[in-house]
């Protein structure tokens, strides 16, 4: 059922426990009159903002394939399902509804945390049937959410990685990558590791309401000198890009994350699938009144007329002359700070299969003999 839509809190994406796709049942609220309506949004002010609640996973496989061709990778793990840092753009989102969770409030409150996933993977790479191909960590959540700090699970996962000498690429938002230093560092000086740090906005007053609980900008920034000092080619994404809200840093951002020492720049506009549409045009009515009109109506010009397109033609880029002039705006200003399009390939034959013990019942790495 959705209530009436309560206003922001701090700290939170969204407080709107907004319905998934998949349910059975879609009630909407009445004006009855005495006033039922207004209490009800007091009631969901009053109970909008609870705390992270995290729900233990058991999985039995940790690597999605995609066979997406707009896609750089055909495997990924994805540590978590949700995330804490409430991203309100993210495409992410709509997954939560095949938990039978919402993909507004829920899925940034309601984390699921996948304990066995180093468990998993060593399982997964010691199949004879398997083939090295570089994995990429954090497809469809952040690996290095708060969360993180406690649970390790993006840690662990590393760990198998940099045993088996096998390729990875990592796609955050947090400047708590460097925690990780250590084996990056040493997977990067074997060609086996590359970083995307995705920056958004430079405005701090914008991160609080776009992306809460994410690093600061400077955090971000820091994080991209010390993988570049470590060695480790580190990316920028100017991602999502917004038009009329992010949309005018687009240079900045290529400017400082260049000065930072990133060596290549990427980017993607803004995607609105499923239940993300309703989310983002809220935020906008609560944060640009003034502007939501032609924020909504610009993303539709890159769209073919509607919220969102998911041909993969056209889902990450957009259509039209404004992604046009997006591009060109991007490719110029990555062009003036000697900044890559293109990021290296990853070395996958040093991989070293971990094998298991029949009789100690572990995965060990043991060294390919051909």
């Amino acid at each position: 059922m959705d209530l009436p839509q309560p206003g922001a809190r701090k700290g939170r994406g969204t407080v709107w426990r907004i319905a998934h796709r998949f349910e059975a049942e879609q009630r909407a609220a009445d004006d009855d009159g005495w006033g039922t309506l207004d209490q009800l949004a007091v009631d969901a002010a009053d109970a909008a903002a609870p705390g992270t609640e995290i729900i233990d996973e058991r999985c039995t496989q940790i690597l999605a394939r995609n066979d997406s061709p707009d896609l750089p990778f055909e495997l990924s793990i994805n540590p978590y399902r949700g995330c804490e840092h409430g991203c309100i753009y993210c495409y992410a989102r709509p997954t939560h509804s095949y938990l039978n969770m919402s993909p507004g409030l829920d899925f940034e409150t309601r984390i699921i945390a996948k304990r066995n996933a180093a468990e998993r993977l060593r399982v997964a790479l010691a199949r004879p049937s398997y083939v090295p191909s570089a994995i990429n960590l954090g497809s469809a959540t952040d690996a290095y959410q708060p969360i993180e700090r406690k649970l390790g699970i993006t840690r662990a996962l590393l760990e198998v990685l940099a045993e088996t000498r096998h390729p990875l690429s990592i796609v955050t938002k947090s400047g708590g990558i460097v925690r990780d230093l250590d084996l990056l560092a040493e997977m990067a000086a074997r060609r086996q590791v590359i970083v995307f740090i995705s920056i958004t906005t430079l405005d701090n007053g914008l991160a609080r309401i776009l992306e809460p609980r994410a690093s600061t900008a400077a955090r971000r920034l820091a994080a991209i000198k010390a993988l570049a000092d470590a060695g480790v080619w580190v990316g920028v994404n100017v991602a999502p890009i917004i038009p009329f809200i992010n949309e005018p840093e687009i240079e900045q951002i290529i400017e400082a994350a260049a000065a930072a020492g990133a060596r290549s720049a990427h980017w993607t506009v803004v995607r609105l699938p499923w239940e993300v549409a309703p989310l983002f045009r809220q935020w906008l009515d609560q944060h640009f009144a003034d502007r939501a009109e032609r924020v909504m109506a610009r993303i539709r010009e890159m769209r073919g007329g509607r919220d969102y397109q998911a041909d993969f033609a056209t889902r990450m880029k957009g259509d039209g002359v404004w992604a046009q002039l997006i591009r060109q705006r991007v490719e110029l200003a990555a062009a003036r700070h000697g900044l890559s399009r293109k990021t290296p390939e990853l070395d996958c034959n040093a991989f070293v299969r971990p094998q298991a013990s029949p009789r100690a019942g572990k995965v060990t790495a043991q060294g390919n003999l051909f």
